[in-house]
């Protein structure tokens, strides 16, 4: 499944190279969270966003976030 990059304003954060309205794989997305995560503000967030991350590493990430 593939994610709109600016749906999600902290993985649009760390795609800085791509378009906004690039679409990218949920396991490069997770793949882009764990290599950048010092980039990530965490405390802004969106509650979407955290759920996309909750749902990536579950999915991809065998329940662990690799930072």
């Amino acid at each position: 499944m593939q994610l709109h990059i600016a749906e999600y304003p902290q993985l649009r954060l760390i795609a800085w190279n791509r378009k906004d309205d690039d679409l990218i794989e949920e396991d490069e997305a997770l793949a882009l969270y764990e290599r950048n995560w010092r980039y990530v503000d965490r405390a802004h967030i969106t509650e979407k966003e955290q759920q996309l991350i909750d749902r990536l590493v579950a999915q991809y990430g065998n329940g662990v976030l690799h930072v």
